[in-house]
């Protein structure tokens, strides 16, 4: 599994330990920075995220902010790209399950080191359902 990440200044520590967590998984992690705790502009980072998703060279996306909104969006404006905003692991597994979400915005400010792990193994363990959740799916795209 192929994983792209990226974070502004808010999100930089946490995504540090997001990215150790999967490596220590084996996960190949493709950081997109930012690589320090100076100010940042998160579409910076969340739109190379989701170009990699987008253009299929990872399997899915993970993008970092304080409150992970702005990264969320940025990412959202991608073709093909579904990202959601998770902030507990039950958000994760339905943002798979029913979304068939392909980028997890994390809100940095607003959770801590192990949700963020529930998040992230939750996210990666779920697949999408498929069913009535696909033609729902596909109405997202515009």
């Amino acid at each position: 599994m192929k994983i792209a990440i990226g974070a502004d200044h808010a999100g930089f520590e946490l995504k540090e330990k997001v990215k150790a967590y999967l490596q220590k998984k084996e996960v190949e992690v493709k950081d997109f920075g930012t690589h320090s705790l100076d100010r940042a502009d998160y579409p910076d980072f969340a739109h190379p995220v989701a170009n990699a998703v987008e253009t299929k060279q990872v399997d899915f996306g993970i993008v970092i902010c304080g409150s992970g909104n702005g990264v969320n969006m940025t990412a959202n404006r991608h073709h093909g790209v579904r990202s959601a905003l998770c902030w507990m692991a039950e958000i994760a597994v339905l943002a798979r399950q029913h979304n068939d979400a392909n980028v997890m915005a994390l809100p940095a400010r607003y959770m801590d080191e192990k949700e963020a792990q529930k998040c992230v193994d939750a996210f990666l363990s779920t697949s999408f359902e498929g069913g009535r959740h696909t033609d729902r799916v596909h109405k997202i795209e515009c």
